[in-house]
């Protein structure tokens, strides 16, 4: 009897394990799809409800902007109703502003858009803390899985969203809420983690993660690969075409771009989990991106497509090891919390300037050239910052 129950109780804790991981990568598949779906709809948003380009180029920056308010906000709403709780709470927001943004006016489509990134926010934040408290020796693993399901949801939202609403009676609102299924989906799913409401009991010795230099290291990696990324998502159709490819050879590039990230995107994380510093990955990662944009620089347009596949590969190896870094230089799941939410608030703040300043740059001196050299400096710094990121350290112990 005492056998039967033993095995009975491991067979539901493996259960209960199994739920978890796939609670984890419904929630991250949720944390882009429903932003990359929107920028390919622009263009039929604006002709259905009269919205300016410019205005319309809000409707992606919003929720970057909500991001970085509302980071540092996460880990206390966290310390107060439970992880669990506070990341079935997300989903709940961003599927009512996924609703919300899809069947209302133009002040609608706003409303919709920041409560959506309101919830994802939460997200981003809660996942790292959530691997680092439940998977403490499976950080890298954990963390690569996740970030390849919102990689791949990404992707494919970037790819599906025009096709669908081009199916009769669809259109654009009917492609922007199908994203809601995906969410709530991912909230039934994870229903069986509330009934394990977990709220730390409190610290002692509380650990403020803005005073030390090794925190900073990190969120300011965590930042400058958000610049480069939604830069080059923002604007990279625009160089290459600028270059004399066609507007779908260009789209293609960028999808190119997203999927060839994927296979770094997970097994980076893996060997960053294993190894005590992280250094020789960050300098091969950011080397591989500066070789890409270096070479838009030179303006060898016949090698586009290998600056594309090497700028996608670190890109995708960059991000998961920003987010490797949430756990792995942190001792506690509520530090790991607390550097989640100062590196993506201060990370999402650059990425909501960097399409901006771009843009602009671009449009006052009608070239690429100056832009790409600030991405290629932004590259120089993220090397920097990442040698610091990626020794072996811990918040808390070191202010070196």
């Amino acid at each position: 009897m005492e056998n039967h129950n033993a095995v009975q109780g491991n067979s539901t804790h493996v259960t209960s394990k199994l739920m978890l991981v796939v609670g984890i990568i419904l929630v991250a598949a949720n944390l882009r799809a429903a932003i990359t779906g929107v920028g390919p709809l622009v263009n039929d948003i604006c002709q259905d409800t009269g919205l300016s380009t410019a205005w319309a180029g809000m409707l992606t920056t919003l929720p970057l902007v909500a991001f970085a308010v509302v980071s540092p906000l996460a880990p206390m709403i966290a310390r107060k109703i439970g992880i669990e709780y506070a990341l079935g709470g997300s989903m709940v927001l961003l599927t009512i502003g996924i609703v919300v943004r899809s069947v209302t006016s133009q002040f609608g489509l706003f409303v919709g858009m920041l409560l959506a990134g309101v919830g994802i926010a939460m997200g981003n934040v809660l996942l790292p803390s959530l691997i680092k408290r439940d998977f403490p020796t499976q950080v890298g693993l954990m963390t690569g899985a996740y970030s390849i399901s919102m990689n791949v949801w990404a992707a494919i939202a970037s790819g599906v969203s025009v096709p669908v609403a081009h199916i009769a009676h669809i259109g654009w609102r009917g492609s922007m809420i199908s994203w809601g299924i995906l969410s709530v989906i991912s909230i039934l799913i994870w229903l069986p983690q509330l009934r394990k409401r977990h709220i730390p009991r409190r610290i002692k010795s509380n650990v403020n993660v803005w005073k030390f230099a090794l925190a900073w290291q990190v969120t300011f990696f965590m930042g400058l690969q958000s610049f480069v990324f939604y830069v080059s998502i923002a604007w990279l159709p625009d160089i290459l075409q600028s270059r004399g490819m066609s507007e779908t050879a260009a789209g293609w590039m960028l999808s190119l771009l997203q999927f060839v990230s994927l296979p770094a995107s997970f097994i980076v994380p893996v060997i960053a989990g294993r190894r005590a510093s992280q250094r020789g990955i960050v300098a091969l990662t950011t080397l591989l991106f500066l070789i890409g944009y270096v070479g838009l620089i030179s303006g060898l347009n016949a090698l586009n497509g290998l600056w594309i596949v090497l700028i996608g590969v670190a890109g995708g190896a960059v991000f998961s090891l920003a987010l490797s870094f949430l756990g792995l230089r942190t001792h506690t799941s509520d530090e790991a919390a607390k550097l989640s939410g100062m590196a993506q608030s201060v990370g999402y703040l650059l990425a909501a300037i960097g399409p901006i300043l771009i843009g602009f740059l671009h449009t006052a001196l009608h070239s690429w050239f100056v832009p790409l050299v600030i991405l290629a400096i932004a590259i120089v710094l993220l090397f920097i910052f990442g040698m610091g990121a990626g020794r072996n350290a811990y918040i808390g112990s070191t202010r070196k």
